[in-house]
């Protein structure tokens, strides 16, 4: 009966304490963010963010090359892995309200020294026993201040956050990825164009020579034809050794060994979706970053819970039962059986200032993740303005380079015409600036219309990378 009313005692107190202190919930802190992007004009609250990777990137062979890295990556794998981890976590802490038992089993021959206290008091003789013992423990605590509960908390934002990291690096892959091709295709642009230079210029030389012959340029002209031959091949090397490092890298982002990476061409590659952004505030929603830092922050406020929580007293019930005999025959009989119950009340006094250390270190960390949080939303806005604005300037540039490109392409044409026709007033220097001119601005507009694609993949990450 005593052992009743014990533990009725206790479980009341409990519940009495526990009116007294519920541990803070968690707020999100309040959030300034402006209603409009810089330099863009947003009424539509569709979102590109919600668009997934398969509906921006519609080039069959990147298609592919996605699909096969967010199967093979490793950084993915490692990502999974941690989510895994930070479940388990997660079971564990909504395990924290049940009690814990143990089993436990030994028995023995005990031989003690004749020289030892015991052996002493019997004379020099020491005894010689045998003992068994099967014991079980069961023990409870009382989530009195709610310990228990921020703990269980804790660990459900750390799976989650988790689960956002993972998210995130996904959207970094694909972004990686597109970034990657698109680079390569226009590499392949531009190895092109750098090809038929080279076989346009071989011909050149061979004019400049007739032309010599004829006496109607010297050999400084022809040397410097010769010259920026050299130059043209010495671009097309540097072209393709950035076209095979450039596969080795899109080969370990798919996990795999180096090796050809099959892909489009530049020309095959069109953006037909509408490049919405969405509100400001759908970056708290949509970016995974965002939410891993949030998801901090959460992990940060119930983890200062738990720090607050041991300043107070904590109270816990155990109990021990089992066969005890020191004889193997009597072990599981009825007299052998023994048992006790334990009611404990403990609040701590002078702990060296452990506790209340704890206590400000969780709240300094919960300080930086806010910090951490808001850190991240500012970031996120820069992104978003950064791409949209860089997409617009691209696409004024590529236009412009257009242009400029067929008139460098025609002052060519008329500086080799008029120079073949021997106009007096037509140098060959005249020629091979139009020349040099004309491969620059060519390997520009294709560096252009590259940069212009990257555009999209840095906006499709910097809105969430399709997260929802």
């Amino acid at each position: 009966m005593k052992k009743k009313y014990i533990i009725l005692s206790l479980v009341l107190t409990a519940f009495s304490l526990q009116s007294c202190f519920v541990a803070k919930k968690y707020q999100q802190p309040e959030l300034e963010i402006q209603d409009q992007y810089r330099n863009v004009s947003t009424s539509d609250s569709t979102s590109l963010a919600n668009m997934p990777w398969e509906q921006i990137f519609t080039d069959p062979k990147l298609k592919e090359l996605i699909g096969e890295a967010l199967q093979n990556n490793l950084d993915l794998k490692i990502a999974v892995e941690r989510v895994n981890a930070a479940e388990a976590y997660y079971k564990q802490g909504k395990m924290g309200y049940l009690p814990t038992l143990n089993i436990s089993a030994n028995g023995g021959k005990y031989n003690l020294s004749d020289n030892s206290l015991t052996g002493i008091s019997s004379g020099g003789n020491g005894p010689n026993y045998e003992n068994y013992q099967l014991n079980g423990n069961i023990s409870w605590e009382a989530d009195i201040w709610g310990k228990i509960r921020s703990s269980k908390r804790a660990s459900q934002a750390g799976y989650l956050q988790s689960q956002a990291a993972r998210r995130a690096v996904e959207s970094s892959l694909v972004a990686n990825m597109a970034s990657a091709y698109f680079q390569l295709i226009a590499l392949d642009a531009q190895v092109k164009v750098a090809t038929q230079t080279v076989t346009t210029r071989k011909e050149s030389l061979e004019t400049m020579k007739s032309l010599k012959e004829a006496g109607q340029v010297t050999e400084a002209a022809v040397k410097q034809t010769e010259a920026q031959l050299y130059s043209t091949q010495i671009l097309l090397l540097d072209l393709k050794q950035n076209v095979v490092l450039l596969e080795n890298t899109i080969s370990l982002l798919l996990g795999k060994d180096s090796g050809n990476i099959a892909r489009n061409s530049l020309n095959d590659q069109k953006i037909d979706v509408d490049l919405n952004t969405g509100f400001p505030m759908q970056l708290v929603r949509n970016r995974p970053d965002v939410m891993v830092a949030e998801y901090g922050l959460r992990n940060a406020f119930e983890l200062t819970n738990v720090a607050r929580s041991n300043f107070y007293p904590s109270v816990s019930i155990s109990a021990n039962a089992g066969f005890e005999s020191v004889q193997f025959d009597n072990w599981f009989n009825s007299a052998s059986l023994f048992s006790n119950f334990i009611g404990n009340l403990a609040q701590p006094l002078f702990n060296k200032r452990s506790i209340r250390t704890q206590y400000e270190v969780a709240k300094a960390q919960q300080m930086q993740a806010k910090y951490n949080f808001k850190k991240a939303l500012l970031t996120a806005e820069k992104e978003v303005s950064d791409a949209l604005y860089i997409y617009q300037t691209e696409q004024e540039r590529y236009d412009i380079r257009q242009r400029e490109l067929q008139a460098l392409k025609e002052a060519v044409s008329y500086s080799e015409e008029l120079l073949n026709n021997g106009y007096q007033n037509t140098t060959y220097l005249e020629v091979l600036t139009a020349r040099g001119n004309a491969l620059n601005s060519e390997i520009n507009a294709i560096d252009s219309k590259f940069k212009q694609l990257n555009a999209v993949v840095d906006l499709y990450l910097a809105l969430g990378g399709g997260w929802k």
